[in-house]
């Protein structure tokens, strides 16, 4: 392994190198997309640190959870800043999705990960198209519905069983589902969605931690990249209209959707049963 200044290299989480430097545009990228979609960055992440830095899959999912802390908070600070954080719907959603995290990995060997993969791939690339078209948004509601409290709760619990198994982030279920739901403003819904990482990510941190499944020297590097590009990504998303966000966002769903499918593809050529 290099000992060169520009190179990192963990020995107890798991073996991988790569430049600082490209580590640190890693975290850039993810910290804008972070701000700009109101998802963790972790689609960026891991497969960045698995091909530049050559980490182990299982080590770079726990360092991207890890990372996501820093860069969520900074994304959390711009959406808040504008007023952008609806908190009551945010705790709804973070009750459900803890609750998720659990349940997903005593779920892990149960459910047909394969048939799961599919449909949620499936089920993105209908909500891209739904994105695509005009959707109705309205104020904060003054009074949330036991009706909408349960539906939060479910998307929470569904968000933190599918980040589990599939290791999506819960950004491109929550961000959709609030303004589909709630017919909320594309900001406010980015901005309620950090906020509900932020949690989850600690919890899954501190699990990953017990089991030497994150590198901390390597999250803290990608967590320095991404705090300003996540405030600008923020600053952005909140003078943006809801068109644009939405085929962006759309956009982002059909690329997670088609990562899924290509993971399938190779889970299947390497003969890998789920």
């Amino acid at each position: 392994m290099s000992s060169t200044p520009d190179a990192i290299d963990s020995s107890s989480a798991g073996k991988y190198q790569g430049s600082i430097v490209t580590i640190v545009l890693v975290g850039v990228a993810a910290g804008f997309l972070s701000g700009l979609f109101g998802v963790g960055g972790g689609i960026l992440i891991v497969p960045g640190l698995v091909l530049v830095a050559k980490m182990d899959q299982r080590i770079a999912h726990g360092t991207s959870l890890a990372a996501v802390l820093p860069i969520s908070a900074s994304s959390l600070l711009s959406y808040w800043a504008h007023d952008h954080v609806d908190w009551r719907v945010g705790a709804c959603l973070a009750v459900g999705a803890l609750a998720g995290a659990v349940l997903g990995t005593r779920l892990l060997n149960v459910l047909p990960h394969r048939a799961l993969a599919i449909g949620f791939a499936t089920l993105l690339l209908v909500t891209a198209v739904r994105l695509f078209l005009p959707l109705t948004s309205e104020p904060t509601r003054a009074v949330l519905s036991i009706g909408d409290i349960a539906a939060l709760v479910a998307i929470g619990v569904a968000t933190g069983i599918l980040a589990g198994l599939l290791g999506v982030g819960g950004g491109v279920v929550m961000v959709p589902a609030m303004m589909m739901l709630l017919q909320m403003p594309s900001a406010m819904a980015k901005g309620t969605s950090v906020a509900v990482i932020i949690p989850t990510a600690i919890m899954r941190t501190f699990r990953n931690r017990s089991k030497n499944n994150v590198d901390l020297r390597a999250a803290g590097i990608l967590g320095l990249g991404g705090i300003l590009s996540a405030t600008a990504g923020g600053w952005i998303s909140a003078r943006m209209s809801d068109t644009v966000s939405n085929v962006l966002f759309a956009t982002l769903l059909i690329i997670v959707a088609t990562r899924l499918v290509l993971q399938i593809r190779a889970d299947d050529k390497a003969g890998v049963v789920h």
